[in-house]
Order: structure tokens, then sequence, then C-alpha cells
């Protein structure tokens, strides 16, 4: 008698995944994400370029242990990410003004106008990638995922 074969899938059941932080956290993350890589790429700048810079515009003077900590970035990727962002002259090093041996980051003119835009672009790309949520469970969102990682 011959072996049966198995059932076809007709229908994926995702209910469990569905069920689990970790997956519904991924999936926003990459939808996001997406949509975030398609809209900064004229300003040319990763998640990781963007958060940097954005620490930079909010915390003029902040030194790269600050931003390793602040980022959870090891000091050898920031090193190169920061000179990157040096040679594009978007920031400038200055000395620190209590701590000789440390340096701030501050940005440039260019800097500062690719903020402005980029900072703004992020914005409207959240608000298009949540366009289902409303204001409210947006902040809700935020708060509760924060939860998660503070």
């Amino acid at each position: 008698m011959p072996d049966k074969l198995p059932p076809a899938v007709e229908t994926v059941d995702t209910s469990y995944l569905e069920g689990l932080v970790g997956y519904n956290a991924s999936r926003a993350a990459i939808t996001v994400i997406e949509l975030f890589l398609q809209r900064m790429a004229v300003y040319g700048m990763r998640q990781v370029d963007f958060s940097v810079m954005s620490l930079v515009t909010h915390n003029p003077g902040i030194t790269s242990r600050q931003l390793c900590a602040a980022l959870s970035i090891q000091p050898p990727n920031l090193v190169a990410m920061i000179n990157a962002l040096e040679q594009r002259e978007l920031i400038v090093r200055k000395p620190h003004p209590r701590d000789g041996r440390a340096v701030g980051l501050h940005l440039t003119p260019t800097g500062q106008k690719l903020m402005h835009d980029a900072e703004r672009t992020a914005q409207e790309l959240e608000l298009d990638a949540t366009r289902r949520l409303t204001a409210a469970e947006r902040k809700t969102l935020i708060r509760l995922l924060q939860k998660v990682y503070l």
C-alpha cells in the first residue's frame, strides 16, 4: 500500500507567533525600517547614523563615550561612523570644556540643515508607518515598548 501524502497547507497558521512580543516587535520594526531606509536614502543616512546625528543635534558637545552608552554602540564601530560624518562635513569635533582628554561633537551648518530636514522626514514617516493608530495609541505603543528595553 503506497504512503499517503501529507496534506498541503492551504492557510498558514501564524497564531502562535502572533502571541509573541518579539515576533510582533520584529514585524513592526521591519515595516518602519523599510520606510525609514526608503525616505532617508536622500540624506545618505542609515538608522544608526540618524540616531547619532539626532543625539548630537539635541546634545551639542556630546562625547563619543556618551553616544556609545546611549545607543549601545561599541567604540570601534562609532569611530568609523564619526569619521565618515566628519568627512561629509556634518559634524565637527571641539575640545570638551571640562575634560582635556575628551572632545565634544557638534553639528556644522550643513549638518544642522540636514538634520532639520531629516528629523522632519522621520516624523512624517513615523506617522505614515503608524497611520492605523490614533495619536493616543501611538503614544501608548512607544511607552509600552520603552518599558521592555528601559
